[in-house]
């Protein structure tokens, strides 16, 4: 039995960066008829980057079983982690980049490494803000996300 397609769509959004971050997931069930699930959030002190990872992690979070994946992003930095071999190099650095410098997120990538190995995972990169109606709504989630924390900060 092959497990059940998901297409998902995560976006991150921060402004300034570092600043006020908000971070949203499209989760489209292609055998469900389409039924679709929105999520987001966002934190009051994050980064772009700390955003992407969070909506990955958010979105694989939200599956109840076992499932074959296509993450659409437009974050090369969460897509070439897994499709470069980065992470598996960071890993048996002890966390540590090319340079030897600690791999920055750290706390994120090791938790997005557990999600990601319970699923069948193809990773997909878009360009941001071209058109792609899923990155669009992912992408408009994580700012709406962003603005509703920054309006609550400004109370």
């Amino acid at each position: 039995m092959t497990h059940p397609l998901v297409v998902m769509y995560t976006d991150g959004a921060c402004s300034p960066n570092p600043g006020v971050g908000g971070w949203g997931a499209v989760l489209v069930a292609p055998e469900h008829n389409g039924h679709t699930r929105r999520l987001s959030g966002g934190e009051a002190r994050s980064t772009n980057n700390r955003m992407e990872l969070t909506a990955a992690i958010e979105g694989l979070r939200a599956l109840k079983r076992a499932s074959r994946v296509r993450l659409v992003t437009d974050s090369r930095y969460l897509q070439q982690a897994f499709t470069e071999g980065w992470l598996e190099k960071w890993q048996a650095n002890g966390w540590r980049n090319s340079s030897r410098k600690p791999v920055q997120n750290v706390d994120l990538w090791q938790e997005l490494v557990v999600l990601a190995e319970l699923h069948e995972i193809e990773w997909e990169w878009v360009k941001g803000h071209a058109g792609n109606p899923g990155n669009t709504e992912a992408d408009a989630l994580a700012v709406a996300a962003r603005e509703q924390i920054r309006r609550r900060l400004e109370g």
